[in-house]
C-alpha cells in the first residue's frame, strides 16, 4: 500500500473516531439538559460521525476556514460538565471565538455562557396542534418530532384533518414517514387505528377527525393551552381564524400563509418581539417574504434602500395544476411541470407589514417553474449611496456569520451550486455571494431559499416564542450596528 494513501486513510479514521466520541456529548447535553449544539446554524442532534465531519467543514463556506474537529471536541467536553439551562450552543462561534481570544477555556466559556449558565430547567413545554396535514403541516411535525427531547419545550400533541375514506390514519402515516422531496423520515412511525394515534419517534399524536374548527375539545385528550398553527390555507383573516379559539383548549393560533387584514404578520428575527399578549391570532407570513425580508433589513441596515423591485423564481405548488385543466388564478390552470408560470406575489408588499419603513418601496412578480422545491428571490434595489460587491458581500457574509440574524440568513460562495443543494435547509434565505452585481447605487442580490423545510423552520422559531420555549441562542450575537464593517 502507497505510503500517502496509508496516511490519508489514517488522518481519515483518526477524524472518524473523534467525531464518534463527540456523539454521546451531543446526545447527553441534549437529553439532560435541553442544550442544542450546532455550528453556524447547523444541528449536531442525531447526527452520524461522518455527518458531524462535513459539518465541521461546513463552517468553511463562512470564515474560510474548516472547522478542526480537535478544537470543538475539549469545548463539548467542556459543556458536558457545565450547569446549563435551556440552550441552543453554537459551537463554530465558541470555537472561533476562543481561538482570537485564547486563555483558560474555563473561565472563556463561562463568560460566553453567562445568560445560560446555572439556570434552571422547569417542567414546562407547551402544547401544539397541527390543523391541517399537507406539504408544511407535515414537515412541520418533522421537526417537532426532531426537536421532542426531554419535552421541555414544544410538544406536537395533535393533528386535525377531514377523514377522507377508509386506510386515512395508514396514507397519513406513510406520507409523514416518505417524501419525494426530503427524503425519508428520521426514525420510526407506528399507527393505532382504534386509539387513531401515530407514534413517532416517542411522541404520541392524537389525530383527531373534524370538519368544524370551532367544536374540538382539545381538553379531552389532554391538551390545554395549545396553539394551533392553521396550515391549511382556508382561512386567511380574524374572523375565519378566530373559529379555533371557540374550542376547548386553544390559547393562539398560527397561519402558516400571508395574513389578511388587520393580523399581524410576523417574520422571526424581525418583528416577532413586537407580539403582544393580546395577538391571539397571528400570521408567519409566506416563504418568500420570510427569505428576503432579513436581507433587505441588513442591507437597509447598513446601507440604505430607496426602492426596489423583487422577482421570484419559484417552485410550483399544489395548487397550480398537474396537467391544463380550469383554474381560478390567472395561468395556474397551465400544466406546472411543463411551463414557466408568470404571477403575482404579494410578498414585496408584505415586507412592509414586518418592516414598516418598507410601504410603497418595493414591487414585485413571481415566476412559478418546473421544479418541486427551492425558490430563489432576486432583489434588484436602488441604494441610498454607492456600493461596491466585495463591500456588500463581506458584510452579509458577517450577518450569515455573526449577527442577530444568523438563524435568519447563510451565505455561500460557490460556482457549482444549484437549488437542489439547498433542500432542508434551516435558515429563511441564503445570499449566493457569486451573483451579487453592484454599479453605482444599483445592486443585484441572489437569494435562495426552501419555500418548504427554510420556511417551516422559521414558523417552528415563532411557535417557539408563543409558547415560551425559544431557547436563548449563545454565545452572543451581534446587532447588525455592531458588526464592524
Amino acid at each position: 500500500m502507497p505510503e500517502q494513501f496509508r496516511e490519508a486513510q489514517g488522518q481519515w479514521l483518526d477524524r472518524v473516531a473523534v467525531a464518534e466520541s463527540m456523539i454521546p456529548l451531543i446526545g447527553k447535553l441534549y437529553r439532560e439538559h435541553n442544550v442544542v449544539t450546532s455550528i453556524h446554524g447547523h444541528r449536531l442532534i442525531n447526527l452520524s460521525a461522518i455527518e458531524i465531519i462535513k459539518a465541521h467543514r461546513y463552517a468553511r463556506r463562512v470564515n474560510d476556514i474548516e472547522l478542526d474537529l480537535a478544537t470543538t471536541l475539549p469545548i463539548l467536553e467542556h459543556l458536558a460538565g457545565l450547569e446549563l439551562g435551556t440552550a441552543s450552543v453554537d459551537l463554530g462561534q465558541l470555537a472561533t471565538r476562543y481561538d482570537a481570544q485564547g486563555g483558560d477555556l474555563d473561565t472563556f466559556l463561562r463568560a460566553e455562557l453567562a445568560e445560560v449558565l446555572g439556570t434552571q430547567n422547569g417542567d414546562s413545554g407547551a402544547d401544539v396542534v397541527l390543523y391541517g396535514f399537507g406539504r408544511i403541516g407535515r414537515l412541520l411535525a418533522r421537526i417537532l418530532i426532531g426537536h421532542a427531547g426531554s419535552g421541555l419545550g414544544l410538544r406536537l400533541r395533535a393533528i386535525v384533518v377531514r377523514r377522507n375514506g377508509e386506510g386515512d390514519l395508514a396514507k397519513r402515516a406513510s406520507l409523514l414517514k416518505r417524501d419525494s422531496v426530503h427524503g425519508p423520515f428520521a426514525g420510526t412511525i407506528s399507527v393505532d387505528t382504534e386509539n387513531n394515534t401515530i407514534l413517532a419517534n416517542g411522541t404520541l399524536i392524537q389525530v383527531i377527525y373534524s370538519d368544524d374548527p370551532a367544536t374540538i375539545d382539545y381538553t379531552a385528550y389532554g391538551i390545554d393551552d395549545a396553539i394551533v398553527v392553521d396550515n391549511t390555507g382556508r382561512w386567511r383573516d380574524e374572523e375565519g381564524l378566530s373559529q379555533h379559539l371557540r374550542s376547548k383548549g386553544v390559547a393562539r393560533v398560527l397561519l402558516t400563509a400571508p395574513g389578511k387584514g388587520s393580523l399581524r404578520n410576523v417574520v422571526h428575527g424581525i418583528n416577532h418581539e413586537d407580539i403582544t399578549e393580546a395577538d391571539r391570532i397571528i400570521s408567519a407570513a409566506s416563504c418568500t417574504t420570510n427569505a428576503i425580508t432579513p436581507v433587505l433589513k441588513a442591507l437597509d441596515d447598513r446601507f440604505g434602500i430607496e426602492h426596489g423591485h423583487v422577482e421570484t423564481v419559484h417552485s410550483f405548488t399544489n395548487d397550480q395544476n398537474l396537467i391544463d385543466n380550469f383554474h381560478r388564478g390567472d395561468r395556474r390552470g397551465r400544466a406546472a411541470t411543463l411551463n414557466m408560470v408568470i404571477t403575482e406575489t404579494g410578498a414585496a408588499k408584505a415586507v412592509a407589514k414586518a418592516l414598516p419603513s418598507f410601504a410603497g418601496k418595493l414591487t414585485g412578480n413571481s415566476i412559478r417553474v418546473p421544479t418541486p422545491d427551492v425558490s430563489m428571490a432576486v432583489l434588484n434595489l436602488t441604494m441610498a449611496t454607492d456600493v461596491d460587491r466585495e463591500t456588500v458581500n463581506d458584510y452579509l457574509r458577517q450577518v450569515a456569520l455573526n449577527s442577530n440574524l444568523r438563524q435568519q440568513i447563510d451565505y455561500v460562495e460557490s460556482g457549482e451550486v444549484v437549488s437542489s443543494d439547498f433542500i432542508g435547509t434551516t435558515r429563511a434565505g441564503i445570499v449566493d455571494g457569486l451573483a451579487t452585481i453592484a454599479s453605482g447605487r444599483n445592486l443585484v442580490v441572489y437569494v435562495w431559499y426552501d419555500n418548504e423545510f427554510g420556511y417551516s423552520s422559521q414558523v417552528i422559531r415563532i411557535v417557539e416564542y408563543l409558547g415560551g420555549v425559544h431557547p436563548p441562542v449563545v454565545p452572543s450575537r451581534r446587532e447588525l450596528d455592531q458588526l464592524g464593517i
